[in-house]
């Protein structure tokens, strides 16, 4: 068996710099057009330039997508901006249009094209067609069960890439007009506005302003509210299922979801393959896995309808245990000192626990901390304020501080 990619998101360089750094094989990423994450960071041209020489100089893969539905207003501009994109040096492109994958092997015929999930491709019929026409990889619906999954890898010699970590649309492969009926904004277009998260009730035409609760419950139900996928449990059976790329979702997420996520998968694939008979899960995994900002999770359709739960009617609320506060960006060994970033405040006396990929995890008191000058200070409490605390064991740029929330210590 081949070892699955680890494709990871990268909203901003900053996230693609920590997907590589904890174990991402690709990432893939969006540009200032064209993409279906409106909202994220996104790159300019300048910027991708060097996300891709980063990636690509680390052994990395990089991925641009190209995967809004088309209107004709956007194709004039689009022949130009593909060539600027194979110029750059990415491994490929990510579409859904029929009519911009035509457009790119015609453009940049030497550019991969990967299918993706928008195109909702349910069938190896589907996945046949695409392979005829030219393309190198299907990113899948996730409305597969492995049992499908596996059918197609059986059929038709071809990559096929799966969602296995993060937030679902309760839409068909995502295509869903909630949010351009009720917002204007087209998620279709990269710019949702999540109305599927909001709580909803029933009325009856002759009974305007009478709203009746879906269910009986004085907190509403939220119907349309997906939970969070989650595969960290079922690694052998997505490898054996043939899986060639396990996708996660969040370029809109934090730069500690990417680096923790991305991390356990890693640790997860490569004990799976380092013995695979001896395979067991580690049920430190989830633990960490739960410690980003999350909704409840489930494993979608892999394993049929029948197992599906999709929908958390109780709340459309993150669960948000963990704060991160801190990344790593020096060891002064001789002083025994961490120089940090400061991303939320923190102070002298809270207990801290820093990770990273090379190192094991450990918990930290703040004794006491100073500013960048080496003046004393209680607090750490300005966005991106550098400091300096004394740290019990070594430590490696890029590694993460987190602080337990205080309601769950009570």
């Amino acid at each position: 068996m081949r070892k699955p990619e680890l494709l990871a998101p990268a909203g901003d360089l900053e996230k693609l710099v920590m997907a590589i750094r904890y174990g991402a094989d690709a990432v893939y990423l969006g540009g200032r057009e064209f993409g279906l994450r409106a909202a994220a960071g996104n790159f300019s041209l300048e910027e991708m330039g060097r996300g891709i020489k980063y990636a690509h100089d680390h052994g990395a893969r990089v991925y641009v997508t190209v995967n809004i539905f088309a209107h004709n207003r956007h194709l004039e501009s689009l022949p130009e901006y593909l060539k600027k994109i194979a110029e750059l040096g990415a491994d490929a492109i990510i579409v859904s249009d029929p009519g911009i994958f035509a457009a790119a092997r015609e453009v940049v015929p030497g550019l991969q094209v990967h299918i993706s999930t928008q195109a909702n491709t349910t069938n190896w019929a589907s996945v046949k067609f695409w392979a005829d026409h030219g393309a190198e990889r299907i990113v899948l619906a996730r409305e597969l069960s492995l049992e499908e999954i596996r059918e197609i890898k059986e059929r038709v010699n071809l990559e096929l890439e799966s969602f296995v970590h993060g937030a679902m649309c309760i839409s068909y492969s995502g295509r869903c007009l909630l949010s351009s009926f009720m917002t204007g904004r087209s998620a279709n277009l990269g710019e949702c506005a999540q109305p599927c998260r909001w709580k909803y009730a029933l009325v009856e035409e002759k009974r305007p302003g009478q709203y009746f609760p879906i269910e009986e419950d004085s907190l509403g139900s939220y119907v349309f509210n997906s939970m969070d996928l989650c595969m960290i449990g079922h690694i052998p059976e997505l490898i054996e299922a043939g899986v060639d790329s396990f996708k996660i979702e969040g370029r809109m997420k934090s730069v500690h979801y990417v680096a923790t996520v991305v991390g356990v998968y890693r640790k997860a694939i490569d004990t799976y393959f380092a013995n695979p008979g001896a395979y067991t899960f580690d049920p430190r995994w989830i633990e960490e896995i739960r410690k980003v900002s999350h909704r409840e999770y489930t494993t979608g359709f892999f394993f049929g309808r029948e197992y599906l739960r999709g929908e958390n009617t109780d709340t459309s609320k993150y669960r948000r245990d963990y704060d991160f506060v801190g990344i790593v960006r020096e060891y002064l060994a001789e002083k025994g000192m961490a120089v940090i970033e400061q991303r939320n405040r923190f102070a002298a006396g809270d207990l801290l626990e820093i990770t990273g990929p090379e190192t094991s995890g450990f918990y930290q008191k703040v004794t006491h901390l100073s500013d960048a000058e080496g003046n004393a200070i209680d607090s750490a409490p300005h966005p991106q304020q550098i400091v300096m605390m004394p740290v019990d064991n070594p430590v490696k740029p890029l590694d993460m501080l987190r602080r337990e929330k205080t309601e769950n210590l009570n």
